[in-house]
């Protein structure tokens, strides 16, 4: 079987020629910078999300730069964030001169820890990063309640879970990325919204803050050639984002088609001693980016092993959290101090998840999965 961690050959192949049209009319029109597809993506997921405004950029990562820059934050600032998470999320703040500040997860959701958020929160902290991991939100109403109560910022890390609602206690519902100051995402081809290349977005419903980011997205420009903010330059580029279009109306059914392929792995590995399955938070609906589960007293690596044998693909996410990565050695953390991270990088592995798994590939892996573990 030509099994793989994401198929986005197969899934091209559904909306083939959708995709081929409009990177052709992109091609004739060579309005190939802030063309016209920009616009009507931006204004399309505007609507999607129910969100007032979207910013396209270069990449997720970029995103989060520009998030922070926007909201005026200023070295030695402190950004607390989580530990176990893609290096992106704390590298934009190191990189900014801010002072990144880990903390551990919860050991259900993977998600950031809201007492461990309440213990980190100085008079120097300035904003919150919640990452929804793996495809379900973070906390955000206990995490919007905390971030009023010491007037900070909250900017959400939506790369791994666009399109999953969150629920409020009373009744409500939002996109993931639209509840805090600022929501950001990448369109990385392998993210459940991904483009044929590099693309992120912004989100918020200030007006004012929405203000700052399109300066900042653009050289730091509200009035072309003039220049009253240190910018970028970080555009989404026009045929990412006419492929990106055609994708946003497919968003919905990708995600069940994902949650299809989870309940499956859900009900192969069930009541297995050795395996914990993903946690749902009743509070989010989950878009499964990833489907990541835990082992105990399983060889990892020798597992990974025999599953790539047999034409099965394997990750690791994350080998390493943050506090114990070479670049981020920092005198305030050791081994030890996020104990649930670190046992959750030890411990948690990934199999392929994408919205072209069949009901044959998913038994092969499961069969496999539990022929080595028992």
């Amino acid at each position: 079987m030509n099994i793989k961690m994401v198929d986005l050959n197969s899934q091209y192949l559904k909306i083939k020629e959708e995709v081929d049209q409009s990177i052709s009319n992109i091609l004739e029109s060579t309005a190939f910078i802030n063309g016209p597809a920009v616009k009507c993506f931006q204004s399309n997921l505007e609507k999607y999300l129910g969100t007032a405004n979207v910013i396209p950029c270069g990449n997720g990562t970029d995103a989060l730069q520009i998030a922070m820059m926007a909201l005026g934050l200023k070295p030695g600032d402190e950004v607390i964030t989580t530990t176990f998470t893609f290096i992106a999320t704390a590298e934009v703040i190191a990189l900014l001169g801010l002072t990144p500040v880990l903390v551990d997860v919860d050991e259900n959701t993977y998600n950031i820890d809201i007492e461990a958020i309440k213990r980190a929160i100085t008079n120097k902290t300035k904003a919150i990063v919640p990452v929804h991991l793996f495809g379900q939100c973070a906390p955000m109403e206990e995490i919007m309640a905390i971030a009023k109560q010491h007037n900070l910022f909250v900017i959400e890390d939506n790369a791994q879970a666009i399109g999953a609602d969150y629920y409020f206690s009373d009744g409500s519902t939002k996109k993931s990325g639209t509840i805090g100051h600022i929501g950001c995402t990448s369109f990385f081809p392998s993210k459940n919204l991904g483009a044929y290349g590099d693309g992120g977005a912004i989100f918020t419903d200030d007006n004012t803050i929405a203000e700052q980011l399109r300066a900042v997205v653009n050289h730091g420009m509200k009035v072309r050639y003039y220049h009253d903010f240190i910018g970028v330059n970080s555009r989404l580029d026009t045929i990412q984002a006419a492929i990106l279009d055609v994708k946003l109306k497919h968003l919905d059914e990708y995600a069940n088609a994902r949650r299809k392929a989870a309940a499956f792995y859900d009900n192969a590995f069930a009541n297995n001693p050795k395996l914990s399955t993903p946690f749902r938070y009743s509070k989010s609906s989950h878009v499964f980016h990833q489907y990541t589960m835990t082992i105990k007293n399983v060889d990892r690596l020798n597992l990974q092993k025999f599953l790539n044998d047999h034409g099965i693909p394997m990750m690791i996410y994350y080998p390493v959290p943050i506090h114990l990565q070479k670049a981020y050695a920092d005198a305030r953390y050791k081994k030890g101090d996020f104990p649930i991270s670190e046992k959750l990088s030890e411990s948690v592995i990934s199999l392929p998840m994408h919205t072209e798994l069949d009901e044959n590939q998913l038994k092969y892996i499961t069969e496999k999965v539990l022929e080595f573990i028992n």
